[in-house]
């Protein structure tokens, strides 16, 4: 049927994208969907979670509900309202209620069952912090035979976005994020701001998606809150659709172009907490981290027209 995905995720107008792109993609087997805090509090990313599958007809796609918190510190800086306050630019309202019922286990519990039921090993696309993923790997070494690789949305090479360092999915769970980057010895594609960034879409791409049907209209109607702040990022009508970008590279392998460099995650308490450092040295000396393979280009027309074309099709 084609890649089988797990996502996690803290939904979130970039993670809303995402989560359709892959849910009406034909070539994916979506196993389910697990949530974090992040973009706004879980209960809010579990409902949105649940809404957007909703949207695209995916009823039979499980939602768990997984860390309210960082593994370590509890973030006094809270949740920020790039995406609104309900994560949807205040519109999570216009998505359908959910019929299906919230899985009575947490996100692990949920990751960990469809891993070891999987025929085949499966790929996980964090796109949001990733205390869930590490509190799976800690727990549950088992299944690591049955991933696939991990693609996720986070990091920054050049400078981040919630600091001068750091970018939120990092800076959100430094410790989390160490431990699945510099620490783990699974594949991982790691798809970072300064990608994502020159991926960004315009007004012209959202208008075209909104004429596209009723899912398209839907998402670009989730959108005003995140294309106004994207509107002093960028300086133009649009946005940065991040996690949409690494979920089009779990889908299609390759559509993104990597390179691999050692890399750690700062998880001092001093001004660079939450970043991602990557060594690009030509010979790095008493390198730290680990190798994994870093997202640095695209073919940029190519991208947002898989996306567009994807989520134009509308539910399966």
């Amino acid at each position: 049927m084609g890649t089988k995905l797990i996502i996690d995720t803290d939904p979130g107008v970039d993670d809303a994208f995402a989560i359709s792109l892959a849910a009406v993609s034909p070539d994916v087997e979506l196993l389910g969907v697990t949530t974090v805090f992040g973009n706004v509090p879980l209960t809010s990313t579990t409902a949105n979670a649940r809404r957007l599958l909703q949207l695209c007809d995916r009823p039979d796609v499980p939602v768990a509900a997984g860390a309210a918190r960082p593994l370590v510190h509890a973030n006094d800086r809270g949740s920020r309202t790039v995406h609104g306050t309900d994560g949807l630019s205040g519109r999570a309202g216009t998505l359908p209620a959910a019929t299906r019922p919230l899985e009575s286990l947490d996100a692990v519990g949920l990751m960990v069952s469809l891993l070891e039921a999987a025929d085949e090993p499966v790929t996980i696309a964090p796109i949001g912090p990733l205390t869930n993923i590490a509190a799976l790997l800690a727990a549950h070494p088992g299944v690591r035979s049955k991933i696939a690789r991990i693609v996720l949305m986070g990091g920054a090479i050049m400078r981040g976005n919630t600091t001068a360092a750091a970018e939120f999915n990092v800076w959100a769970d430094p410790e989390a994020a160490h431990r699945v980057l510099a620490e783990e010895d699974l594949p991982t594609v790691v798809v970072p701001l300064d990608l994502t960034h020159r991926c960004a879409v315009d007004s012209a791409w959202l208008a075209k998606l909104a004429a596209s049907g009723p899912l398209g209209h839907t998402l670009e109607g989730l959108t005003p809150a995140y294309v106004a702040h994207y509107r002093q990022v960028l300086g133009f009508e649009g946005m940065v659709m991040h996690d949409a970008v690494a979920v089009a590279e779990a889908i299609s392998p390759g559509l993104l172009r990597t390179e691999t460099y050692p890399v750690t995650v700062d998880t001092t308490s001093g001004p660079a907490r939450g970043m991602t450092v990557v060594d690009r040295r030509a010979v790095p000396a008493h390198a730290v981290g680990r190798p994994v393979e870093i997202a640095t280009d695209t073919d940029l027309d190519g991208l947002r027209e898989f996306v567009l074309s994807r989520l134009a099709g509308g539910p399966r």
